[in-house]
């Protein structure tokens, strides 16, 4: 590639983000002419094209797959007895209704996908912000916010952790001894930063009125398999990769997703096409597109370069690199999703890896997994770069991405300075305290 094609390619990515930052255009169609111009431009190829959706095809299923069981689970009538439980559980109080929403989501999150956690849970929160009489917009996107930073409690919590914790070869107990505590830490200091970020939420008290009896199941048949689909998902993320088929987190989305649209056909509750129907397809196209941008940067060998120039700048100083790509990272995937971003800067870490020599050229292959000691910090540093960093905006990862089309159906425009007012202060101090945690593991490793 030429150094025109380099530099066009900025201009379009440049031109793409500003376009949503300020509001000029819808975002999905915002990024589909980037990819368009991309391609009449020669930069992205056919071949491009199959890479990037091979790249996608992951996260794409993950959250399809929680888009559909959500959605199938929304019908059973369980949402709304959550939401009951919550709200008295609130005892009319914005401080406690926000702690108890971060203390709802995270759990959840260490088990499912943070977006997919997002679909599940946003009706109950929607449901307790209204009886509170506050906005919805900002403990939506504080929900979004947790599931990020909880997805980082297990390896199949968040799809950018997942790429990168499969892609080194590290196992769930070994995700669980290093880089779990990393996770809590960063949902705890969500809580102190509340009352800043929301004043008027946490001031409210309201006197509730006194509790209904709650409605019995119209089909208790159904949310019983409803509830089975969604436990046989919770279990395969957790031990499917141990059973002999490897059945890898994206393949059991889609079985839950064909399970619950299973379920539908055969108690006839609804049509499978009003299911289908409500499938948020614009944020599907719209991190498509996202990941066509991303693969452009690879077909212009700008990744590779910079694999080179991480080495001529740092050397074999792994802690300045770890640091520097927390931080770099960041902020890319504030500005981009973040599952494509950290799809891209795995190649170039173990292209730096690679310069410095600490591990052959093979390691550059798919399957490879014998990552010295010395350079896993570097790995979860990459991590957290792309997990917290995604918090700052609303394009920063898909959980951001659906809490807005959440927004948007329920009347409620969540624009990009909107997001960043509650994402950007919260996602700094996450990230400081991710950079004493991989200062802490590089003493630790010494």
């Amino acid at each position: 590639m030429t150094d025109l094609q380099i530099y066009l390619t900025l201009a379009v990515f440049s031109a793409v983000i500003l376009a949503i930052a300020f509001d000029v255009i819808d975002m999905a169609v915002a990024t589909l002419l980037g990819v368009g111009v991309l391609l009449v431009a020669g930069i992205l190829t056919d071949d491009g094209l199959v890479a990037a959706m091979r790249m996608a095809g992951g996260p794409l299923s993950l959250l399809f797959g929680g888009m559909v069981v959500a959605r199938v689970l929304g019908s059973t009538g369980i949402f709304e007895r959550v939401g009951g439980i919550y709200l008295r559980a609130t005892r009319g109080s914005g401080r406690r209704f926000l702690i108890l929403l971060v203390l709802l989501v995270a759990p959840v999150c260490a088990f499912l996908p943070n977006a997919t956690t997002v679909i599940l849970l946003a009706p109950v929160i929607i449901r307790v912000a209204r009886a509170l009489g506050v906005d919805i917009v900002g403990p939506l996107v504080v929900t979004a916010i947790v599931s990020n930073a909880a997805g980082m409690l297990t390896l199949v919590g968040d799809p950018a952790t997942f790429l990168v914790g499969s892609s080194i070869g590290m196992g769930f107990v070994q995700y669980l001894q290093t880089v779990s505590l990393a996770g809590l830490l960063a949902v705890l200091v969500i809580i102190p930063l509340l009352p800043w970020l929301m004043p008027q939420v946490w001031r409210v008290r309201v006197a509730l009125p006194p509790p209904e009896p709650a409605k019995p199941l119209e089909r208790p048949g159904f949310a019983l398999l409803a509830l089975a689909v969604l436990l046989l998902m919770v279990l395969l993320f957790l031990f499917g990769e141990q059973l002999p088929v490897n059945i890898v987190p994206p393949a059991v989305a889609i079985i839950a997703a064909s399970l619950a649209l299973l379920v539908v056909y055969t108690v006839h509750v609804e049509p499978v096409e009003a299911v289908l129907r409500d499938i948020d397809w614009k944020t599907l196209l719209f991190l498509g597109a996202i990941f066509c941008l991303v693969q452009a940067f690879t077909e212009t060998g700008l990744l590779q370069g910079l694999s080179l120039k991480l080495y001529a700048w740092f050397g074999a100083d792994f802690t300045l690199v770890a640091l520097a790509l927390l931080a770099g990272i960041g902020v890319l995937s504030s500005l981009l999703a973040n599952i494509p971003v950290v799809a891209a800067a795995l190649v170039m870490t173990k292209g730096y890896l690679v310069a410095a020599e600490v591990v052959p050229e093979i390691a550059l292959g798919a399957g490879f997994t014998d990552w010295p000691a010395a350079s896993l910090p570097v790995f979860i540093a990459l991590m957290f770069g792309a997990t917290l960093g995604g918090n700052a905006t609303l394009i920063g990862a898909s959980a951001n991405i659906v809490t807005v089309g959440i927004c948007a159906g329920q009347g409620e425009k969540v624009t990009f300075a909107r997001f960043s007012r509650y994402g950007v202060p919260i996602t700094l101090v996450q990230l400081a305290i991710s950079a004493l945690y991989v200062l802490a593991l590089f003493w630790l490793a010494h």
